[in-house]
């Protein structure tokens, strides 16, 4: 893969890492990747976005693929992180997109809510918890993933670095896994993890993820289980929600209820869907054309 990946400096000396997509002129969305995630998310040419003239940039969160660490950060600070992106990119107006953990920092920007955001978006986003730990409808392994990373980060740094060995040394090994070890994914995700194609680009997406080392992956599952740091209540952007009626990574009973609290929200499950909601073609269609003008 070629990475065409930019950098920009912010103000206290960080970089920040982005890719583009879509139309250099069209209406500015930014993605927001998952946890673990990475901006190569969307690396490919995207002929959804260049039919809507939608222009796609997604980052690196801080201590992701290139993205400069940022030590104790919060989930709003994420939003002064892209008040500042955008003014340096030059947007006088753009909507954002969160997809599962990202979600939370889509939400984050909507509560910020500087000048130039027009709308967000939470796909197959994860809820606020309601007790500081994950919903028992939320599929083991997740839930697993969630309490460790707070009560045995030690063990979560011993499993995601003994992963990254293996993506490393052994990437057909781990794509094999991808494809076979993941019996607690429903069907329709189970179907987004068959081709070779997509077995790579989930390589390469959670490679670059870990690019600095397994530190976000523990930290970030923490950061999200707690308060974010502000209410949906307080939103003050129309907010659109997505989510798969049969996601068990990030369980839609959950988000439905959360949508009630957010003011100006539009919600759309789409029947039979599962996590990986952006991989269908004509949900990702009404999500970009829901975020533009």
């Amino acid at each position: 893969m070629n990475d065409n990946s930019c950098m920009l400096r912010l103000h206290d000396g960080r970089s920040l890492a982005y890719m583009e997509n879509g139309p250099p002129g069209g209406y500015p969305i930014l993605l927001f990747h998952g946890t673990p995630g990475s901006r190569i998310w969307f690396a490919g040419e995207d002929e959804t976005a260049l039919s809507l003239g939608c222009r796609l940039i997604a980052f690196d969160r801080p201590g992701y693929g290139r993205s400069d660490p940022k030590p104790g950060r919060t989930v709003l600070d994420w939003a002064d992180d892209i008040i500042e992106a955008a003014a340096l990119l030059g947007f006088d107006e753009y909507s954002v997109l969160g997809v599962s953990g990202g979600g939370a920092y889509a939400a984050a920007c909507a509560y910020k809510a500087p000048p130039g955001l027009r709308a967000a978006a939470m796909a197959a986003s994860v809820a606020p918890f309601r007790s500081g730990r994950p919903p028992a409808s939320m599929v083991k392994a997740n839930r697993l993933a969630f309490i460790l990373s707070r009560y045995a980060p030690w063990l979560v740094k011993w499993s995601l670095n003994a992963q990254i060995k293996l993506m490393d040394e052994q990437p057909e090994k781990f794509k094999h896994l991808l494809k076979t070890g993941n019996k607690h994914l429903s069907e329709w995700d189970r179907a987004h993890l068959q081709t070779e194609e997509q077995l790579e680009g989930t390589l390469r997406h959670l490679r670059e993820a870990y690019r600095q080392g397994p530190h976000e992956g523990i930290s970030e599952p923490v950061l999200l289980s707690r308060h974010w740091g502000f209410e949906l209540s307080g939103l003050k952007v129309p907010v659109w929600v997505f989510h798969g009626a049969e996601d068990r990574m990030a369980p839609c009973a959950e988000m439905l209820e959360a949508a009630k609290q957010i003011p100006d929200c539009r919600v759309t499950i789409v029947p039979g869907a599962g996590h990986f909601l952006t991989e269908d073609t004509k949900t990702w269609r009404a999500i970009l054309a829901a975020l533009r003008p």
